[in-house]
């Protein structure tokens, strides 16, 4: 019995160690930061996964393993900014340092910039001065499919705002339809194909594309929230930025009387509801405002002065601040 027990001893002693050599010696499904190789093109396609990703970066070099990437990426959200594209990106990376160079915009071959809060007819400007597009042959109507319908079958609001990377003579409707495809994946993120309270998910973006416009990043959830309050009890949104967008003023601080009564559909003054289609291509921050409104009680709104945007429920107390708006517009606070 006590040759067993030795022998038994033995066995686990060596059991013991050899799980100890393994826990200490085991491979590493991650490349050590601090010694990269030579760059590399990764082309990400629009809508691509996580996982889509990890393995092209395996391919490429890039990563030691696709899951050391995946398992990074179900943890670090900004995995979720990774635009579409050409990324030169260095080899024999760590998992992190391959991220981190991923949405480094300056590693980005060619890029087109689309901007937060543009415009299609911005977004046509770009791509038809951008180097790798073909943009011979004009967009005809219906040829680019939008990812929420509508019944103008407009594509604005969604052509996601990025940076993207495309190949020579990459004709003018595939940029845009993988601007869709970018968009498509980003509201599936947002949760935006969920719509939120009775609005559907093209009432919803169009609210977005207003808030955009109308507010500063701090203050959308405030926007988003008072331009549900006027919806709910049928008072006109009064917008400013739905008469630009029809009027083809954008850009001005102010808006004349003349311009509030032009028969258009996007005149908020002069019709209740929303406009027909959305105002701009809104940012990510701008959905989740639409999708996540703060609570409050206000109808009105106004910025006095750069960066001092204001919220009431008594129009008594936006006229107050409308005239301190005009006082400092005469003062050249807004130049």
């Amino acid at each position: 019995m006590k040759r067993n027990r030795i022998i038994t001893a033995v066995i686990l002693v060596s059991t013991l160690l050899a799980v100890a050599l393994y826990v200490v010696l085991k491979p590493s499904n991650d490349f050590s930061p601090g010694s990269p190789g030579p760059e590399v093109a990764v082309s990400v396609v629009p809508g691509a996964t996580g996982t889509e990703i990890a393995k092209l970066l395996f391919q490429r070099g890039v990563t030691k393993s696709v899951q050391a990437f995946v398992s990074l990426a179900l943890k670090d959200d900004s995995a979720n900014g990774i635009g579409p594209g050409t990324h030169n990106i260095q080899t024999h990376l760590s998992a992190r340092e391959a991220l981190k160079q991923l949405l480094d915009q300056r590693r980005m071959a060619d890029q087109v910039v689309i901007k937060e809060g543009s415009t299609y007819s911005d977004v046509l400007k770009v791509l038809q001065n951008a180097k790798n597009i073909d943009s011979t042959k004009s967009v005809k109507k219906g040829q680019v499919t939008p990812f929420l319908k509508n019944k103008l079958n407009s594509l604005e609001g969604q052509l996601y705002p990025a940076h993207y990377s495309f190949a020579p003579d990459t004709p003018i409707d595939i940029a845009l339809q993988d601007m869709v495809s970018a968009f498509a994946a980003q509201s599936r993120t947002t949760g935006l194909t969920s719509g939120f309270q009775k609005y559907s998910p093209y009432e919803v973006l169009t609210i977005a594309s207003m808030v955009q416009i109308e507010g500063d990043p701090t203050d959308f959830n405030k926007v988003a929230q008072t331009i549900y309050n006027r919806l709910r009890i049928g008072m006109p949104l009064q917008l400013n930025s739905t008469v630009q967008y029809a009027a083809n003023l954008r850009g001005r601080i102010s808006l004349s009387i003349a311009a509030t009564k032009i028969d258009s559909p996007y005149n908020t003054y002069k019709y209740v509801g929303l406009p027909p289609t959305p105002i701009s291509n809104p940012s990510k921050l701008a959905i989740q405002a639409a999708l996540h409104p703060a609570e409050g009680d206000w109808l009105y709104f106004i910025t006095v002065s750069p960066g001092d945007t204001r919220f009431t429920s008594q129009y008594s107390q936006f006229q107050e601040w409308e005239v301190l708006f005009n006082r400092n517009v005469r003062a050249g606070a807004f130049n």
